[in-house]
């Protein structure tokens, strides 16, 4: 049986792996999915980190070399976090060169505590670029008030970005349009535009999470059998109608005259990544967030053991752009049902900067108690 994950290619989808660890790199576990799996890219965050540097004794050794230069915490980890970034950037520097830069990207996070302060997120990325040094590193920024307008900073700088932290339709029109005007910029001071690379980030299951609790929340609370059973009908899908509506407005931002313009001078799209696909509900196919996403130009980044369950049992189809009559109903009853997904998203990515900065946090006290032990 032919590997679905290859097969994801013929669809006009990469897989990237939500994981990095230095036990990941030094196995062989990474080469291998790149070559036998079709692995085209990888991303991180603080909570990935916190996982492989707390939850093994591999970076022991080097904690302790930085804590005899007398480094803080935060500079061991940032080090550490280079580090692996780097080796990883250099296993998937064939796939960047193979795709012309289109993948074979590696993320690394700026601190989540600066998620409110767009100067502090413009210093600490340009910081990350320089130090990482590799053309295939993107450094990811949050879709918050103060991440959008450094977004299009860094875009015009010339640095590879990484927007993350999108869960609605609105926002990702707003880092579209950030990303755009970046290449505007630069191209109007000169720059080159043709070897940017960026990414959306667009959260899946924690949609479903919410919503799902909402409406059945509302049903609980319903008098009417009708109404409880036009609520529940939404239930579990709302996630994947709000991804297929990004789709369709990132065609519709890619097809204007203003794009092609741009287009014209080598630039090439900020490609929708859905994040968060692994499946938070036991009631729902482990590979549903995966299956039903499936369309050009997009990727999916998946955790080990979605990638592992899709590898084993994942069906392929062009699933993003069927039944998008259904995913706008479905968008539309959901608003109709008094749940703004507007607000959903502002509380999610209070949420999300959360879920980094509190294992952020962690983390560091973690380096910080190792760097005190006696040698």
């Amino acid at each position: 049986m032919a590997n679905p994950l290859i097969q994801l290619a013929r669809h006009g989808q990469s897989f990237w792996l939500d994981n990095i660890s230095r036990e990941l790199i030094s196995s062989g576990r990474l080469r291998r999915l790149i070559e036998e799996d079709g692995l085209k890219g990888m991303t991180s965050n603080p909570a990935i980190f916190e996982k492989a540097i707390t939850g093994s004794t591999d970076y022991d050794a080097d904690i302790g070399r930085m804590a005899a230069q007398d480094r803080n915490a935060v500079e061991i980890y940032e080090a550490l976090a280079i580090s692996d970034i780097r080796e990883a950037a250099d296993l998937l520097a064939a796939v960047y060169a193979s795709t012309e830069g289109a993948d074979g990207h590696v993320s690394l996070e700026v601190s989540p505590e600066l998620a409110d302060d767009t100067a502090g997120t413009i210093e600490e990325a340009r910081r990350l670029w320089k130090s990482v040094d590799r053309g295939n590193v993107m450094i990811k920024v949050p879709a918050t008030r103060a991440g959008i307008p450094a977004v299009r900073q860094l875009i015009g700088e010339g640095l590879n970005v990484n927007v993350t932290l999108l869960f609605s339709s609105d926002v990702y029109a707003e880092v579209a349009e950030a990303f755009i005007g970046g290449l505007e910029d630069r191209h109007a001071a000169g720059g080159e535009i043709s070897g940017i690379a960026s990414v959306a980030s667009f959260f899946i299951s924690r949609i479903d999470t919410l919503v799902d609790a909402l409406l059945t929340e509302r049903a609980a609370q319903s008098a009417d059998p009708a109404e409880r059973a036009r609520l529940m009908a939404l239930v579990g899908k709302a996630a994947i109608a709000n991804g297929k509506t990004a789709y369709r407005r990132y065609k519709a931002l890619y097809a204007t005259p203003r794009w092609k313009s741009l287009a014209r001078k080598g630039a090439r799209t900020q490609r929708l990544l859905w994040a968060s696909t692994s499946t938070k509900n036991p009631d729902y196919r482990d590979v549903l967030y995966v299956e039903e996403l499936i369309g050009r130009d997009t990727i999916n980044t998946l955790p080990d053991e979605t990638l592992n369950a899709f590898r084993d049992h994942g069906r392929l189809s062009d699933t993003l752009e069927a039944d998008i009559g259904d995913a706008l109903a479905v968008m539309a009853d959901v608003e109709r049902a008094g749940i703004s997904m507007n607000r959903v998203a502002d509380q999610l990515v209070e949420e999300g900067v959360k879920k980094f900065v509190d294992p952020f946090v962690k983390l560091i006290d973690a380096i910080e108690q190792k760097r005190l032990q006696p040698a």
